[in-house]
């Protein structure tokens, strides 16, 4: 048997007198190996590359690679082809409105666009573009243009990270595409522009919005691709702890009084808040939401997208649905004072409120509330308890390696010295990023008349926070230690979060 050796530093090369979609297509791949250019192919396609082989009019040095290395070699093959097809893109840029036209006749007929083969090379790449964005769990994409060049990254597990360099000519093609598909002004440059669009991958429609934004060096896209409303993860599915989301069914099963989810962009407060009203969704109830935008699309639900530019704003909208006879209203976020006094309001008159707060913790919830002019004794009264939550990248199990844990970083966050911890690496199984997944981590404040005692005197932050303590309530830095010394996160991780 043939030593197959590991590297994964070996880059993609197109040589002389070889066909390199020949090569390719009988798992031949070429690449620099101590200075040498040398054959390559993997245990598993050995009869096959050396057949191919043996046909070379020149002959090479021939090796074995291991399944990992062979892998990510053949996938930067296939991405030098994809450099080379947009390459052939700025030929395109004359026949644009053409173009356009085939676009345009390719979403009317909504054809799924793994089976468009016939269309326009930037038509495949934008489809490209979204089916690899889905293939590797990306919640966003996004198109940068810089001085010379423009480049694509994904937002894989709350982290950017990077997918392809784009020329400066194509980048200008892609996002005219997009502003096609996305009804949006393809002669208008100076101006952010907003919209949305679907498009159908795999016989699965996706729900993508799209925001625009003119930059020095030309127009940015940031697309974020939305689940459909029954793919919303029931409460259970959200992955915190079991007494935590006891305690939270035990929250909505009341008639009124406001919940809150609180938390940084990005840590799931939407997504939470869907999911509890799909847990107190039933067909005699009257459900209303104020968003915005509307990410999540329901039929079971009354949902207003905000509209500042007609004076549709999250109070205006409010005042209108509590007209319009609800037992449950959702407000996207609550973001001033009078959203504020209106929810505590509607809280206080029998309907049962879901909202979301940009704050770090469940104590500085309660602040935040009294610096938009809450009085404390309407926070006591209407508010049923805080859920503050993160997201926590987890560690690829088959790849984690034991890391050092330095003395100043064990006093600096509490750490037992001698504690064994683990860190990121990366290999085939979690995409070379060390993480597979995320998981929720939340901290549930629930209004009891201990609570409502301290607030008489205080609604200091800090003063409410080392309160909480003295009892069972366990905040988010506690998990995130736990976490790590489970060995389910890295320390990188869990200080990003916020140990």
């Amino acid at each position: 048997m043939i030593e197959s050796i590991h590297s994964f530093e070996l880059e993609a090369l197109e040589v002389a007198g070889v066909e390199t979609e020949k090569a390719v297509k009988n798992y031949l791949l070429f690449a620099l190996y101590n200075d040498e250019l040398t054959a390559f192919t993997s245990e598993r396609y050995l009869v096959e590359a050396s057949n191919y082989y043996s046909k070379l009019q020149e002959h090479y040095p021939f090796m074995l690679l291991d399944e990992d290395s062979y892998e990510r070699l053949y996938n930067k093959y296939l991405e030098l082809r994809t450099d080379r097809a947009i390459e052939t893109m700025q030929e395109e840029s004359e026949t644009e409105d053409e173009e356009e036209l085939s676009l345009t006749d390719f979403l009317r007929t909504s054809n799924d666009i793994l089976t468009s083969e016939e269309s326009a090379p930037i038509i495949k790449f934008v489809n490209a573009l979204f089916y690899q964005a889905i293939k590797k769990r990306a919640s966003d994409i996004h198109i940068e243009v810089q001085e010379k060049k423009g480049e694509v990254r994904f937002r894989i597990d709350g982290m950017l990270i990077k997918n392809a360099d784009l020329d400066k000519k194509i980048v200008n093609l892609i996002i005219s595409r997009i502003k096609v598909i996305s009804n949006l002004d393809i002669s208008e440059k100076r101006i952010p522009q907003d919209g949305r669009t679907q498009i159908k991958i795999s016989g699965e429609i996706l729900d993508v919005r799209v925001s625009i934004l003119p930059t020095f060096y030309g127009e940015r896209v940031v697309m974020r691709l939305l689940m459909q409303s029954s793919q919303i993860p029931q409460i259970e599915e959200l992955g915190f702890k079991s007494s935590l989301i006891d305690d939270v069914k035990k929250l909505l099963r009341s008639s009124h009084g406001i919940i809150l989810v609180t938390g940084p962009t990005g840590s799931g407060k939407t997504t939470s808040l869907h999911s509890f009203l799909r847990e107190v969704e039933e067909p005699h109830k009257n459900l209303i939401t104020v968003e915005d935008p509307v990410e999540y699309k329901s039929d079971k639900i009354a949902q207003i997208q905000v509209n500042e530019k007609v004076g549709l704003t999250f109070a205006s909208a409010l005042r209108s649905i509590l007209r319009q006879d609800p037992d449950i209203i959702m407000i996207g976020e609550i973001r001033d004072e009078e959203t504020a006094d209106i929810a505590v309001r509607a809280a206080l008159t029998g309907h049962l409120v879901f909202s979301t707060l940009h704050t770090n913790s469940a104590a500085a919830t309660i602040s935040r509330l009294a610096d938009m002019g809450v009085e404390p004794f309407l926070i006591s009264s209407s508010l049923l308890g805080i859920l503050a939550q993160r997201l926590v990248r987890v560690l690829c199990s088959a790849c984690k390696e034991e890391d050092v844990l330095a003395e100043n970083f064990a006093r600096d966050y509490h750490l037992p010295k001698d504690a064994t911890i683990y860190k990121a690496t990366g290999c085939k199984a979690c995409n070379y990023s060390g993480y597979t997944g995320r998981k929720s981590i939340g901290e549930l404040l629930v209004m009891d008349d201990r609570v409502r005692d301290l607030l008489k005197s205080t609604t200091d932050e800090h003063t409410l926070k080392n309160a909480l303590q003295q009892g069972d309530f366990v905040t988010i830095s506690e998990q995130l230690r736990a976490m790590l010394l489970a060995g389910e996160t890295s320390l990188d991780e869990a200080i990003r979060i916020g140990l």
